[in-house]
C-alpha cells in the first residue's frame, strides 16, 4: 500500500514529507513507549504513536522507520519537524485514536510487525 492510501484511509494531514507519498508500506507498529518501539518495531514499518517530540524522531531514524503517523490529533513540536525533514522522515496526523487508526490499517491490509511476544524473553 502506498503512503497516498494511507493518508487517504486515516484522514490525515501531512505534517511532513508531502514529496513522499508514493512509497511503498506493508507493516505497522504502534505504541508511546519508544523501548517498545526499540524491541519490537522492524525497518520500514509506520509508527504510530501519540508522542511529539524530538525522540520520537530521533527512534525513527535509528530502526530506519518509513513512516510516523500521530494519533489523535496530535502535531509535531517545531524541533521535531525540523529534524523530520532534514531526516526525510514523512509524518501524518490523523484524529483517529491509535486503536481505530490500527483497526483501519489492518482492515486495509497493513499487519503489525509481530503478532504477539514471548513473554519469557519480553
Amino acid at each position: 500500500m502506498t503512503l497516498r492510501e494511507v493518508k487517504k484511509i486515516l484522514e490525515a494531514d501531512v505534517i511532513v514529507g508531502e514529496d513522499l507519498l508514493d512509497m511503498e508500506i506493508n507493516t505497522a507498529f504502534g505504541a508511546d513507549l519508544m523501548s517498545d518501539v526499540l524491541a519490537f518495531a522492524k525497518s520500514g514499518s509506520i509508527l504510530l504513536t501519540g508522542l511529539t517530540g524530538n525522540q520520537v524522531i530521533r527512534t525513527a531514524d535509528v530502526l530506519d522507520i518509513a513512516v510516523i503517523i500521530l494519533v489523535r490529533g496530535k502535531k509535531l513540536t517545531p524541533d521535531a519537524v525540523k529534524m523530520a525533514d532534514e531526516l526525510k522522515i514523512p509524518v501524518l496526523s490523523t484524529k483517529y485514536i491509535l486503536f481505530e487508526t490500527a483497526g483501519r490499517l489492518y482492515a486495509n491490509g497493513i499487519r503489525g510487525c509481530v503478532e504477539k511476544v514471548d513473554i519469557d524473553n519480553a
